[in-house]
C-alpha cells in the first residue's frame, strides 16, 4: 500500500463529506491508496460510509481522543509506507496529492511535507510557521501583539515568499504527509505518532519538532494546493471573554503550558 489517507470528525460531517468529495474528484493517481475516517465520538451518522467506498475504512472511537489521539488510531491502522492527514474542513484540488507523494519519494532526507492552503475565496492561509516563543499566543490573543508586531510577523512568516518550496519549522496540521517509518542515520526506526497530551493544539508543532529533533526535515510545498474552510474556533470570543466562556480557549492554554514544559522556553 502506497498512502493511507486519514480524517478525524468530530460533529464535521457536511464538511466531511465534502471532503471525501473532493478525494474522490481528484483521487491519487498512479497510487495504491486506501481512506481511513476516524469518528472521535462525535454522535454523526457516518456509518453509510463504507458501503459508499470500497476503499473506506471507518473508526469509532468510544471516546473523544482528541486531535492528535484520533489520527493516531488512524495512524495504528494504516496500511500504507506514507500517511496523508487531511482536517474534514480541506478540500483537495488536481494533482496535489501526487505532488507531496512524489516530493517524498525524491528527498529521502525529509519526513514532513506540507502543501499551500488557500481559503474558499482563493486567498493564501499562512500554514508555514517559526516555532513559538513562549509569549507568541498572548501576542497573537490580545491587543499586545500591536505593539510587538515584527515578532508575530515572524512567526507567521509573513516575510517569506509562500510561492517558494522552502524548509520550514511547522507547517498546521489541516494537511500533512509523512513517512509512516524512518530509518534514521543511527539504523533506529522512527514511528512518528502525535503526543496525546495535546487534546487540541499544539500537537502539529509538537509532531514537527519531533521530525526536526531525529534529524529530518520539514518542508513547505506550495506546488500542491488544498482549499481549507478554516475558522479559528479558539479565538471566536475577545480574549477577556475567552478565559471564562470558551473551552476551546483553555485547551489552547493547556497545550501552551504542556509544550513549553515539555520542550523548554527556547523556540529552538
Amino acid at each position: 500500500m502506497d498512502l493511507s489517507i486519514i480524517i478525524v470528525n468530530y460533529k464535521s460531517q457536511d464538511k466531511l463529506r465534502r471532503c471525501l468529495d473532493s478525494l474522490y474528484q481528484h483521487p491519487a493517481t498512479g497510487l495504491n491508496w486506501e481512506l481511513i475516517v476516524v469518528d472521535n465520538h462525535s454522535g454523526d451518522d457516518l456509518a453509510v460510509l463504507p458501503s459508499l467506498h470500497s476503499n473506506l475504512q471507518l473508526i469509532v472511537s468510544s471516546r473523544n481522543l482528541g486531535m492528535g489521539g484520533g489520527n493516531n488510531l488512524g495512524i495504528d491502522q494504516a496500511q500504507g509506507k506514507f500517511i496523508l492527514i487531511l482536517n474534514p474542513d480541506t478540500l483537495i484540488t488536481t494533482g496535489a496529492i501526487e505532488i507531496l507523494f512524489n516530493y517524498l519519494i525524491e528527498h529521502p532526507q525529509v519526513a514532513l511535507v506540507g502543501p499551500k492552503l488557500l481559503a474558499p475565496d482563493g486567498s493564501l492561509q499562512l500554514s508555514c510557521l517559526h516555532f513559538p516563543s513562549f509569549w507568541m499566543p498572548i501576542l497573537r490573543r490580545t491587543f499586545l501583539g500591536d505593539y510587538f508586531k515584527s515578532q508575530r510577523d515572524y512567526f507567521m512568516m509573513q516575510d517569506v515568499d509562500h510561492q517558494l518550496l522552502q524548509e520550514v519549522d511547522w507547517l498546521m496540521g489541516s494537511c500533512l504527509m509523512f513517512r509512516k517509518k524512518i530509518t534514521l542515520k543511527s539504523g533506529e526506526i522512527f514511528q512518528p505518532h502525535f503526543d496525546q497530551r495535546y487534546f487540541m493544539y499544539f500537537e502539529d508543532i509538537d509532531f514537527a519538532r519531533q521530525i526536526w529533533t531525529k534529524g529530518q526535515k520539514v518542508i513547505y510545498n506550495p506546488q500542491a494546493v488544498i482549499i481549507h474552510d478554516h475558522q479559528r474556533q479558539s479565538a471566536r470570543y475577545p480574549w477577556y471573554l475567552a478565559i471564562l466562556l470558551d473551552v476551546l480557549a483553555w485547551h489552547h492554554i493547556s497545550s501552551w503550558f504542556k509544550y513549553f514544559i515539555k520542550w523548554g522556553l527556547k523556540s529552538k
